[in-house]
C-alpha cells in the first residue's frame, strides 16, 4: 500500500533539499512527472508526516480529503437537482476501489479532483476569476484536469466572449509560471517535458481499459493517434450540437455576449465540464486503477441529467454497478476492459440523445406563448 506514497516523498524530498533541477526529482517507480503544485503540496505532507514515515497519520489526512470531497460533490448535485438521493448511497458506500484509491493508496489524483470540485462550484458562483485560478491549480497537481479544459474554454467564450475571456485564461497561465518559478529558472526545458509529457507511454500490464487489445497495438502510435482524433472529433461534435444551444453560428462565441443576436437556451456549467472529462475518459490511451477517481463522482450526473422515466433508473444502477466491477477486477481482462467501454458508450449515446436541441418555438399552436426559460444555469 506504501509504493506509490514512498515514490511521492522521494520525489519531494530532493526538492526539501534543494533539488531545483526537475530532470533530478526521482524516486522508486521512476522520474518525478506532475507539475510544480503537487509539489508544493506532497512537501507539506511530507513535513507533517515526520519526512514521509508517519503513513497512518497520511492515510487520517487523505480520509479528511476524501469527506471534504464528497462535500464538494454533494454540494455541486443540490445545485443541479438532478440525481435522486438514493445514488448518493452508491457513491459513498458502494465503491471499495474509491476508498482505497483515497485513504489506502494515498494517490495525487485524489489531491487534484478536490481541488477540482472546488473550482466547480466556484464556478457555479458565478465567481470565474477565482474559478480559473482553482482549475489552474488543480491542473498544477495533475495533468488528467486539463480533460476539462476544452469544456471551461467553451463555457468561458459563451458566458465572456473572446476579449473577456483572455483575462481568465492568463490567470490560469500566470499560476502555472509563479508556481514553476524556481524550475524554469535552472531547467525550464527539463521541467516542461517532464512536468507536462503528453507523449508518456504506459505500461500494458497496468491498463484497464485496453486489455483485449494485442501489446503491440496498444504501444503503436497509429492507435494513440486514432484516439486523439476521436477525442477531438468527440469534442468538437458536442460543442456543436449539445453544448451551444442557439441558433447563431458556434462563431458568435467569440462576440462580446451583449452583441449576439438571438440568446442561447440556459446551459448548464456542470453537463459542459463534466461531458468534456468524461470524453477524454473514453478516448484515454489508458486507464490505470488511480485513474478510476477522474469521473467517479461525475457518472450519477452523466447518467441522470437526461430526462429518465421512473422504470430506467435501475438499468442506470446496473451500468454504475457493471462499471464498478470492471474497476474493481484486478489484473484487467478482456471482459473486464471490453466491458467498461460498452458501459462508457452507453453513456455517450444517452447524453448525445438524451441532450437533443430543443424544438424551434414556431412549432407551438397559436395563442399559446411559450413557457419562460429556467433562470438555472448549473
Amino acid at each position: 500500500t506504501e509504493i506509490d506514497w514512498k515514490a511521492y516523498m522521494d520525489e519531494v524530498e530532493g526538492f526539501a533539499n534543494g533539488t531545483l533541477d526537475y530532470t533530478q526529482l526521482k524516486g522508486d517507480t521512476g522520474p518525478l512527472v506532475y507539475p510544480a503544485g503537487f509539489v508544493y503540496i506532497f512537501l507539506g505532507l511530507y513535513y507533517a508526516t515526520g519526512r514521509g514515515t508517519d503513513i497512518r497519520l497520511a492515510q487520517y489526512l487523505f480520509a479528511g480529503l476524501y469527506l471534504l470531497n464528497l462535500l464538494l460533490v454533494f454540494r455541486i448535485y443540490c445545485r443541479t437537482n438532478k440525481v435522486p438521493p438514493y445514488v448518493f448511497f452508491f457513491m459513498c458506500c458502494a465503491s471499495y476501489r474509491i476508498h482505497s484509491i483515497f485513504v489506502l493508496r494515498l494517490f495525487n489524483d485524489t489531491v487534484a479532483m478536490a481541488i477540482l470540485f472546488l473550482a466547480v462550484n466556484l464556478f457555479l458562483e458565478e465567481r470565474w476569476s477565482w474559478g480559473c485560478l482553482i482549475f489552474s491549480l488543480a491542473v498544477s497537481v495533475k495533468m488528467n484536469i486539463l480533460l476539462f479544459a476544452p469544456g471551461l474554454l467553451f463555457l468561458l467564450l459563451k458566458r465572456f466572449g473572446l476579449l473577456g475571456c483572455i483575462p481568465k485564461l492568463c490567470i490560469c497561465a500566470l499560476l502555472q509560471v509563479l508556481l514553476g518559478l524556481p524550475f524554469l529558472l535552472v531547467n525550464p526545458v527539463g521541467y516542461l517535458t517532464r512536468s507536462f509529457d503528453l507523449g508518456r507511454q504506459f505500461q500494458f500490464k497496468w491498463t484497464v481499459n485496453w486489455r483485449f487489445l494485442p501489446e503491440e497495438v496498444f504501444h503503436h502510435r497509429a492507435f494513440h493517434t486514432t484516439l486523439l482524433l476521436a477525442h477531438l472529433a468527440g469534442l468538437g461534435l458536442f460543442a456543436l450540437h449539445r453544448w451551444h444551444r442557439s441558433r447563431e453560428s458556434i462563431l458568435a462565441l467569440l462576440k462580446d455576449p451583449a452583441e449576439r443576436k438571438h440568446p442561447s437556451h440556459p446551459l448548464s456549467i456542470v453537463f459542459v465540464l463534466f461531458s468534456s472529462n468524461f470524453l477524454g475518459v473514453c478516448c484515454s490511451r489508458s486507464l490505470h486503477y488511480q485513474f478510476y477517481v477522474w469521473y467517479f463522482h461525475t457518472l450519477p450526473y452523466l447518467l441522470w441529467c437526461t430526462p429518465t422515466a421512473k422504470l430506467a433508473h435501475m438499468p442506470k444502477v446496473l451500468l454504475l454497478g457493471v462499471i464498478e466491477l470492471c474497476w474493481n477486477t484486478y489484473p484487467s481482462t478482456v471482459c473486464s476492459s471490453l466491458s467498461l467501454h460498452i458501459c462508457h458508450g452507453l453513456v455517450l449515446l444517452q447524453l448525445w440523445y438524451g441532450t437533443a436541441p430543443l424544438p424551434a418555438p414556431h412549432n407551438l399552436q397559436p395563442g399559446k406563448k411559450p413557457a419562460p426559460l429556467s433562470k438555472k444555469v448549473h
